[in-house]
């Protein structure tokens, strides 16, 4: 633990958030960062850090949880093939509350389907190996953190002649988003705060598109106080002409430029970068994975034959908004009212990583 208090030290907080002041001032116009990562997000509501900031330094949220930019289309598919007779679905537990129009696979489980909440989907291998007579589906979400996994899953499956094991290939790539974002006429970025979990995986090579072609400075950030506010102090020498700028990694101990060079490896053997849409953004251009034509006999999506009723979101709910950082939590006008974690309207109330969920903790 000692070496985790350091990250949150309260000395070092106080020294962190005086130069942030400092170097604010002397940029004096308004500086609008944003956070990618849901994890990133629920640290700074937990640590009340945009309390501390200065005036004109804003902190917004982006579309870093996983399960809260899977559209509608990706769950009602989830809910569809569970439907499917003798078919397992196996899913993490923060996708298993996310509400479509067509219900959730907790509504599904409550109506008789066979719905397991799995830590891994090793687990899911497990089940479809105790199970031979039943189709195990896992729902695969995430992004490049959980791709290299699910990937090495299906290999395992191939490997080992697992017939009935299945994978709903939902998983995205962030860059493309935070480009897309960029151009969003809706807001001036001015900085990104890149997420740890998922760099350390690619690496900060990917990011280095942001301050050559937009002159968007990045700073790959901990999940812990003290990282958080020295990357945003990072972010601000940056703007305020006192370093070049740059892609700058402040989560050293875990992020290597290069990043995972084998969970790269096992991720781009199985898996095919494709377009894929986003909850509250739409379709963007390679920014998902699908599984490789030589492991389609473990693609759900190929292999079950489905009929999927597309639904919409509930009139009101504005995740898609929240997602994109055009909208705050508290700007919906079900926050807290009707949507809470014990009955989310949209998935950015469900997850841990959810920008409603951190507010409706935290945000006071």
């Amino acid at each position: 633990m000692k070496y985790i208090d350091s990250f949150r030290d309260t000395n070092a907080i106080r020294g962190l958030v005086s130069k942030i002041h400092s170097v604010a001032g002397k940029i004096g116009k308004e500086i609008v960062l944003m956070e990618v990562c849901g994890t990133h997000t629920m640290a700074i509501a937990r640590a009340g850090l945009r309390q501390l900031l200065p005036e004109n330094v804003k902190l917004i949220s982006g579309p870093g949880c996983p399960v809260c930019v899977s559209p509608n289309s990706f769950i009602d598919k989830a809910i569809a093939i569970s439907e499917l007779k003798n078919t397992i679905v196996t899913t993490f537990g923060d996708m298993y509350r996310v509400p479509s129009g067509n219900g959730s696979l907790e509504k599904q489980h409550s109506r008789g389907a066979r719905i397991e909440i799995v830590y891994s989907p090793f687990d899911a291998i497990e089940i479809a190996r105790r199970k031979p007579e039943n189709n195990v589906v896992f729902i695969g979400v995430g992004f490049e953190t959980t791709a290299p996994v699910i990937a090495s899953v299906i290999k395992y499956a191939k490997q080992e002649k697992i017939k009935n094991f299945l994978v709903l290939a939902g998983n995205k790539i962030i860059p493309p988003a935070m480009e897309i974002l960029v151009s969003d006429v809706h807001h001036h970025l001015d900085g990104f705060i890149c997420p740890g979990h998922v760099s350390v995986i690619i690496g900060s090579k990917p990011y280095e598109i942001f301050p050559e072609k937009y002159n968007i400075p990045c700073v790959i950030s901990g999940f812990e106080a003290c990282d958080i506010l020295q990357s945003i102090l990072y972010l601000l020498e940056m703007i305020a002409g006192m370093e070049k700028i740059s892609v700058k990694i402040q989560y050293t101990r875990c992020v290597d430029p290069e990043g995972n060079i084998k969970a790269k490896k096992i991720m781009n053997e199985v898996f095919s970068v494709c377009d894929s849409e986003w909850r509250g953004i739409g379709l963007i251009k390679s920014s998902g994975l699908a599984i490789k034509d030589e492991y389609k006999q473990y693609d759900a999506e190929y292999m079950l034959d489905v009929s999927v009723n597309i639904s919409h979101d509930r009139h009101g709910c504005i995740c898609g908004d929240v997602l994109k950082g055009i909208k705050r939590p508290v700007d919906c006008i079900f926050f807290k009212k009707v949507c809470t974690p014990e009955n989310p309207v949209g998935p950015c109330m469900v997850s841990s990583e959810g920008t409603c969920a951190a507010y409706y903790a935290y945000e006071k």
